[in-house]
């Protein structure tokens, strides 16, 4: 089964309506410079209002161990998604706490040599998160061993298809199901987890 996650909510009512529609996981934006951004104590009661089964992830980057752990703690947040270049080390410290998401930003094919970092999950990303541009699908091959490869970059509903046939552990988007950045459209959310769910399902039946 493959798990969809809803990066960069801004606003109660997408994540409402990314739960009603069968999101896995919520992720929020914890980092200032991008265009997504919401301070920890805008994310608590968007993250409060969720229910108990949708998962809420901390995206951060290059931001300090102690400064993650501090910031989760005030969201209301679960799991930690690294989004920079952290070391081993940071997700270790980070890891004593919560789940670790480490992604990638692939300027080329993947490299093996990540398979070894110290998370719970790989994400794959573009080589600029969240301006919705994709990449080739072969540059994902050296990762597929990882049991929670989780592909992100450039998602939309036209694309989905062949990520999911991937059978991947889970699938993110953000901008792909959005109106205007941090504002997501609410057809284009029923159509990326309705797609989603339809594959689930086919793949069940199989």
């Amino acid at each position: 089964m493959t798990r969809a996650k809803i990066c960069g909510i801004t606003r109660l009512e997408d994540a409402l309506w990314a739960e009603a529609l069968g999101a896995w996981a919520l992720g929020f934006v914890l980092v200032p410079s991008s265009r997504r951004y919401l301070s920890p104590e805008a994310v608590r009661p968007i993250a409060r209002a969720v229910g108990p089964l949708v998962v809420r992830v901390g995206v951060f980057a290059n931001t300090p161990p102690e400064a993650v752990l501090r910031q989760m703690e005030a969201a209301g947040l679960q799991v930690v998604q690294l989004h920079g270049d952290e070391p081993p080390e940071w997700a270790e410290q980070v890891g004593r706490f919560f789940p670790v998401i480490k992604a990638i930003r692939l300027f080329g094919p993947a490299s093996a040599g990540w398979l070894s970092y110290p998370a719970e999950a790989l994400l794959v990303d573009g080589a600029s998160p969240g301006s919705g541009r994709a990449y080739p699908l072969e540059w994902l091959e050296p990762l597929r061993p990882h049991p929670r490869l989780i592909i992100a970059g450039g998602l939309t509903v036209e694309n989905l298809l062949a990520v999911l046939a991937l059978k991947p552990y889970g699938v993110d988007v953000s901008s792909g199901v959005e109106a205007a950045p941090g504002r997501k459209d609410p057809e284009k959310l029923r159509g990326f987890l309705g797609q989603v769910a339809r594959f689930n399902g086919a793949s069940q039946n199989q």
